[in-house]
């Protein structure tokens, strides 16, 4: 049996959906797998809102939101220098 969920524009969609994210200063550009069924980021636990998706990427050690309307993805890395901010937008309309 298959389930749809709302989808990032609120229509509905497949469980998992691919978004490609770009940092606007150095143009790289990568891939996160959000699984809204199972409420994972890149199989990392998210917490899943109609207005944001949030998850910890312990690789990493950043804490990350996307803002489901903007596409806005922003993350909060903490180091032993204080820590610092990563900014980079997420392409909403080419989900798959």
């Amino acid at each position: 049996m298959g389930l749809a969920v709302a989808a990032l524009d609120g229509n509905s969609q497949e469980s998992l959906t691919t978004l490609t994210c770009t940092n606007p200063v150095s143009g790289a550009s990568w891939q996160i797998v959000v699984d809204y069924t199972g409420a994972t980021v890149d199989s990392f636990p998210a917490t899943i809102t109609p207005a944001a998706i949030s998850w910890f990427d312990p690789k990493d050690g950043g804490h990350y939101r996307l803002d489901r309307k903007s596409g806005r993805l922003s993350a909060s890395v903490a180091s032993s220098t204080g820590g610092f901010a990563r900014h980079a937008h997420c392409d909403l309309d080419t989900a798959r």
